[in-house]
């Protein structure tokens, strides 16, 4: 599915035009990535989280040299944990 569909299936339930559910889905995507650029973490109910984890630095292996370790750094990364009712629902197909 890309945005694209989601602005379609908005129009399709909510009766607005393509221009109006365009804004509201870009709104709502802007209003994600903002919450989570500050560090915040977010949680619909029934639907699940989206939070900042840290990833530990690591060694790993460059794929060239297979015997040459690289240090990859420690950072952020967005995750998303879905919750029980959507797992179920994933199940249930």
């Amino acid at each position: 599915m890309t945005k694209a569909d989601l602005v379609k299936i908005v129009c399709d339930k909510t009766g607005f035009t393509q221009r109006d559910a365009k804004i509201i889905v870009d709104s709502f995507l802007d209003s994600i990535m903002q919450t989570l650029s500050e560090g915040k973490n977010i949680e619909i109910r029934g639907f699940g989280r989206f939070k900042i984890k840290e990833r530990k630095p690591r060694l790993a292996r460059n794929p060239r040299r297979p015997t040459e370790t690289v240090q990859i750094p420690a950072r952020l990364t967005p995750v998303f944990q879905a919750s029980n009712e959507l797992k179920a629902m994933v199940m249930q197909k």
